[in-house]
């Protein structure tokens, strides 16, 4: 269960997580959600996604869903990320994520060290491995794990060679094969896959 903060946000009853998922990806998109949860709120299910079981992850998003005060989440493209970089992108995500909350956070909690302040922004609180420690942070990257995942299974059957339904884009063995054996497309990142193939899809 993760922890909670200043004894479940303190003062704050409208908290915002947010997280990312995909950063390290050689394919695929990174996604970025922004969560605000009853103040109080918490269950087992919602912790650190990477300890979830798929199943869990499943029923920890429809927890989320049914009981969130206000949800958004983003996905930087591929194409965004070859152009101006994995860091400018994703705060471009983080940024939509908090302009199209419904309601307006009084905090927000980030997982990272790295955050690039904006005026119209809440007060914000950077957590390094948050999504282990702050119930809302984790309930973002559970929101983003879950939608990026559905949406590499979904370019998995286009593209199966690459077996991303399993391996979410990340540049595991199976993956590196297949970008040996097969170059790569319009849905890798041409920075992060190039010492695997021998030509770039354009």
């Amino acid at each position: 269960m993760a922890k909670k903060l200043l004894e479940e946000y303190g003062d704050y009853k409208l908290v915002a997580g947010l997280d990312e998922v995909g950063r390290g990806c050689g394919a695929g998109p990174v996604v970025t959600a922004a969560v605000i949860l009853p103040k109080g709120f918490n269950s087992p299910l919602i912790r650190d996604s990477k300890k979830l079981s798929p199943k869990q992850r499943d029923e920890a998003y429809t927890l989320i869903m049914e009981n969130a005060i206000a949800v958004s989440c983003h996905a930087g493209s591929v194409k965004e990320i070859d152009e101006i970089g994995i860091n400018p992108s994703t705060f471009n995500t983080m940024y939509k994520c908090l302009d199209e909350l419904s309601v307006k956070p009084e905090h927000i909690l980030i997982d990272g060290t790295v955050w690039t302040e904006r005026e119209q922004d809440a007060e914000v609180t950077l957590v390094p491995k948050g999504d282990d420690t702050y119930t809302c942070i984790a309930a973002a990257a559970i929101v983003a794990k879950v939608r990026r995942d559905e949406y590499m299974c979904k370019l998995h059957l286009l593209h199966p060679q690459y077996n991303w339904c399993k391996n979410k884009g990340y540049l595991t063995p199976d993956h590196i094969e297949a970008l040996k054996e097969h170059g790569s497309n319009k849905y890798h990142r041409k920075q992060y896959v190039r010492n695997f193939v021998k030509n770039l899809v354009d």
